[in-house]
């Protein structure tokens, strides 16, 4: 009934399957938390800025040396000293439990061991930060 189709349609992508490359899924993995992590030390930075702790000045440090390792040696840039206004701790702390969440998520499912328990660590010391005053207050 229907006659097959003789010509090359135009949607069919030029050469072979193999003319560009493809990253495997892990790859894709490591490119998802190093930029989670990223993101998170971006965050942590700004944050001492605000509240210099020895806490966070190691958690930066693990944060970079993961970032790092996912890309290949590649050392990550640094946030500089930003002026940030109080309300905003609040919602910086808000931001970084975000990322280490979904830095835990991207780690557990490429079985990322010592990512997972950064991720882990960094979203328990973000939590009680992470409350507005008033409902910690209550």
């Amino acid at each position: 009934m229907y006659e097959p189709i003789r010509t090359k349609s135009v949607h069919t992508t030029a050469g072979t399957p193999s003319d560009f490359p493809h990253r495997s899924r892990e790859e894709e993995l490591d490119i998802q938390l190093a930029g989670h992590l990223a993101a998170l030390l971006t965050v942590t930075d700004e944050i001492r800025a605000i509240e210099p702790s020895a806490d966070l000045d190691a958690a930066a440090e693990r944060l970079a040396e993961q970032v790092a390792r996912l890309r290949g040696g590649v050392a990550p840039v640094r946030a500089s000293a930003a002026a940030v206004r109080e309300p905003q701790v609040v919602a910086l702390h808000q931001r970084a439990h975000a990322l280490a969440g979904r830095a835990l998520v991207v780690a557990a499912s490429r079985a990322d061991t010592a990512g997972a328990i950064l991720a882990a660590e960094r979203m328990d010391a973000h939590a009680p930060a992470a409350e507005p005053r008033e409902l910690a207050a209550r």
